[in-house]
């Protein structure tokens, strides 16, 4: 009796399927130990220090002091009723406050940047977050006209690098150990 088809001892296709099962091995090893030689890098080697980092350290102290008095100054002007218990110049009147706020905050900002890092980061650096401190403090302003206006929708700050303004100007108040330079957050939800 005579059969076709493969025998048991047919290895024809074991070459082939022990070289891809080879290969596949060694993408799987190469994944693991590069993804492993990354956290080494970074948990062991990799600078940690804040990219925003300013070296004047001096002028991060002095700026903690100025935007301390600030936010303490801001805080005089909460006020926690209800829109609906304050009568009909209700938006009227919080615009007002935002306007109060945006002051404080601006002469904040007039007053940090008066006087320049000494670095050569912090010349560069504080400037551009100038810029984006003065085109969030627009948004205040922009807020308040719509308030006097009438319509009470919620506080729409510009976007950068798909951030809103008030996280990445956060972000590098943070870096500098200044935290309450960080933008006021009294008009988010």
């Amino acid at each position: 009796m005579t059969t076709t088809g493969s025998s048991p001892t047919d290895t024809s296709a074991s070459p082939r399927r022990s070289l891809w099962s080879m290969f596949t091995r060694l993408v799987v090893v190469a994944f693991v130990v590069s993804i492993a030689a990354m956290w080494v890098y970074g948990l062991f080697f990799a600078s940690k220090e804040a990219v925003n980092k300013i070296n004047d350290r001096e002028w991060a102290a002095r700026a903690q002091a100025i935007c301390e008095r600030a936010r303490t100054e801001r805080l005089t002007l909460t006020d926690l009723r209800r829109l609906d218990e304050v009568g009909p110049d209700a938006l009227a009147g919080r615009a007002e406050l935002v306007d109060r706020a945006t002051d404080i905050v601006t002469r904040m900002l007039d007053e940090l940047v008066a006087v320049r890092p000494t670095d050569a980061k912090g010349q560069e650096l504080i400037p551009m977050w100038e810029a984006e401190y003065r085109t969030y403090l627009q948004d205040r302003r922009d807020y308040a006209d719509q308030l006097r206006s009438g319509l009470n929708r919620p506080f729409a700050e510009t976007q950068s690098q798909g951030l809103p303004l008030s996280e990445r100007l956060e972000t590098f108040a943070g870096d500098n150990e200044m935290p309450t330079c960080s933008p006021p957050r009294d008009l988010t939800v």
